[in-house]
């Protein structure tokens, strides 16, 4: 297995100064036209790395280092919980309550969390056996590049979306519209192409490129490869989009200004990926049925992220209520009440894919498919955010800055004009400088959009879930009910 910068040994569990050492590895990070030195240098990605840091902190600290890291039987080491392949409920449970602290310190922000995407490396760990299949060795490159990443509690992003150029072309005929690769060779192969939307790819150790199962329905099977590499491989450029936070103004943007985890263009320009690397090529139908085994945990620990984000909405909602004095409307407590369901739901969907949780072939215990939560999630995060909109009307919009709070001649006409119900000024602007930070700024419609996307296609996955339904007992007595007069 390669190393790179930040995996020379394995060392278990990573803390914050190690991670933000680790970044400084000659990756080629593009933003606005210009090579990034060192991301954890620059302003627009200062305050995301340093919070990231202080959050892999929170694996060695007293209070949270058992239930954050975990001992690895084979290597010895402590290394994170999201590592940790569960073989019993209670090791399953255990990944849920590490992922919950992850997600309340980022008030559910973090939708590539560490322990979310180390559950993807856990499901291609569990998933080893049918690699092997397609081709022997590819299981256990597989295996070798999960404990390179667990001993060494790298952070991992995926990518899986094709450049949006003609989605309505077959690569085939247009093959720089897809990932491809050049050539096979004795040490490995050769990608060229593009891969969209890499979140978190400027923070990260490693990529996993994965999907393309759908490449088979258009004929393009020869498109279909899943490998993984560091983010510094020579070659691969990471094209940052425009950051979110102001370049690190905390005061004006409190939720962007730490947990913008950048979205990427990937660019794989004559890649060469090491054999060990390469666990998937041309095998369509494996891809298919790999891709919900892999992600299996990761859509587990994804609820536990998406209702903290629905804690926070609801949290910030009921105090601007509160705030305006409005609190006690019939009208904003249904909308609260609204969105305290949607709260609770989620402790549904986690209940059941626990009560159903079954042994997978490698002997792990993964949760219950619960698709019907990821086509509820995308149908509801809409409303969830036009619940607090409409709570906060247009106070958002404008608000005082700290800079005004400090301004002597300023201050008397914000405490007399600007405050609200039993609320003072200061406190007032900063809470509404939070909703419009988490519903209406560029980070909060990033934030939206991603909620709605980042699931799949919302029409399709309506559709699977309808194919999959059994309706077979329903069916049957209405057709024997309307085999004669009603």
């Amino acid at each position: 297995m390669s190393p790179h910068a930040s995996a020379v040994e394995p060392h278990g569990a990573l803390n914050g100064a190690r991670y933000l050492a680790s970044l400084d590895d000659g990756r080629n990070v593009w933003l606005d036209g210009e090579r990034i030195k060192n991301v954890v240098d620059h302003p627009a990605f200062t305050g995301s790395v340093r919070e990231m840091a202080r959050l892999l902190d929170l694996q060695h600290h007293p209070g949270h280092r058992d239930l954050l890291t975990v001992t690895d039987q084979e290597s010895g080491l402590r290394i994170g919980r999201g590592y940790h392949p569960p073989r019993t409920l209670d090791e399953l449970t255990a990944a849920r309550r590490a992922a919950a602290v992850w997600m309340r310190e980022s008030w559910g922000q973090h939708g590539r969390a560490p322990a979310f995407m180390a559950s993807i490396a856990v499901g291609l760990h569990d998933f080893r056996h049918r690699l092997e299949t397609s081709r022997p060795g590819f299981g256990g490159h597989a295996e070798t590049w999960y404990r390179f990443m667990a001993e060494r509690d790298l952070l991992l992003t995926h990518a899986l979306g094709d450049p949006q150029i003609d989605r309505g072309a077959s690569p085939v005929d247009h093959p720089d519209h897809a990932l491809r690769i050049l050539e096979e060779g004795t040490d490995g192969i050769v990608v060229r192409g593009a891969k969209q939307l890499t979140t978190l790819a400027p923070f990260a150790h490693e990529v996993l490129v994965y999907l393309s199962a759908s490449f088979a329905q258009r004929g393009a099977e020869e498109f279909v490869v899943w490998f993984a590499l560091p983010i510094a491989t020579p070659g691969l450029h990471v094209l940052c989009r425009e950051p979110f936070g102001g370049g690190g103004h905390g005061q004006a943007h409190p939720f962007a200004s730490r947990f913008d985890e950048q979205d990427a263009m990937l660019f794989f320009d004559d890649v060469r990926v090491p054999w060990e690397r390469v666990f998937l090529m041309h095998d369509a139908a494996l891809a298919r049925e790999g891709l919900g085994r892999i992600n299996a945990w990761s859509q587990y620990i994804g609820q536990v992220r998406y209702q903290e984000r629905l804690r926070t909405l609801l949290g910030v909602g009921t105090l601007l209520a509160e705030a305006i004095g409005v609190s006690g409307f019939r009208g904003i407590q249904e909308d609260l009440g609204e969105l305290t369901g949607y709260v609770e739901i989620l402790d549904h969907f986690l209940a059941a894919g626990e009560a159903t949780a079954h042994r997978t072939d490698s002997g792990l215990l993964a949760p219950g498919p619960t698709p019907a939560a990821a086509v509820w999630a995308a149908s509801v995060a809409g409303r969830a955010v036009d619940i607090v909109r409409t709570i906060g009307q247009s106070g958002p919009l404008m608000q005082p800055t700290e800079n005004d709070l400090r301004n002597p001649e300023l201050r008397p006409f914000l405490d007399r004009w600007m405050h609200g119900k039993d609320i003072g000024a200061a406190e007032k602007s900063r809470l509404f400088r939070l909703a419009w930070d988490l519903t209406s700024d560029g980070f909060g419609q990033r934030q939206h959009l991603y909620e709605y996307v980042h699931r799949g296609d919302l029409a399709r996955n309506r559709i699977n879930l309808f194919h999959r339904h059994d309706q077979t007992d329903v069916r049957e007595r209405i057709q024997a009910l309307i085999s004669r007069p009603l």
